[in-house]
């Protein structure tokens, strides 16, 4: 077995150790939903600005239309998603006991889902007629 190692290179030694990929696939999500939230709260900046001052109904009537509609559930998705990531990077690097982490990021899983659901379940209601 010491002679087989010795006559590997040392690509070879390290092919198969590391992250599994995990790691890599989660550095993405986080970047992807980084892009995605700068044009989406610009958008959602830009919306609050020109409805200040609005009453219900025309919050309703523009809900009303499809764009802000999808734009704004797009916004609720990629928030909580990445917000659930970023925690969960959190958790992982400084919650040592591993109960408590595993505990904690269920509790995290859930109410970033609980939250993100009834966010989206808002703008159905007031977008389809309350």
């Amino acid at each position: 077995m010491a002679i087989t190692s010795r006559m590997r290179s040392p690509l070879g030694r390290a092919i198969g150790l590391g992250s599994a990929k995990e790691g890599v696939e989660h550095w993405w999500a986080l970047r992807i939903t980084s892009i995605a939230l700068v044009p989406l709260t610009l958008w959602f900046v830009i919306a609050v600005i020109a409805l200040l001052g609005a009453d219900r109904t025309v919050f309703v009537a523009w809900l009303h239309h499809p764009l802000p509609a999808v734009l704004m559930i797009l916004v609720i998705v990629a928030t909580f998603y990445h917000a659930a990531l970023g925690l969960q990077v959190v958790i992982e690097d400084y919650l040592g006991h591993e109960a408590l982490r595993i505990s904690m990021m269920i509790v995290m899983r859930l109410a970033a889902t609980v939250l993100a659901a009834l966010g989206i379940f808002a703008v159905l209601k007031l977008s389809l007629g309350a």
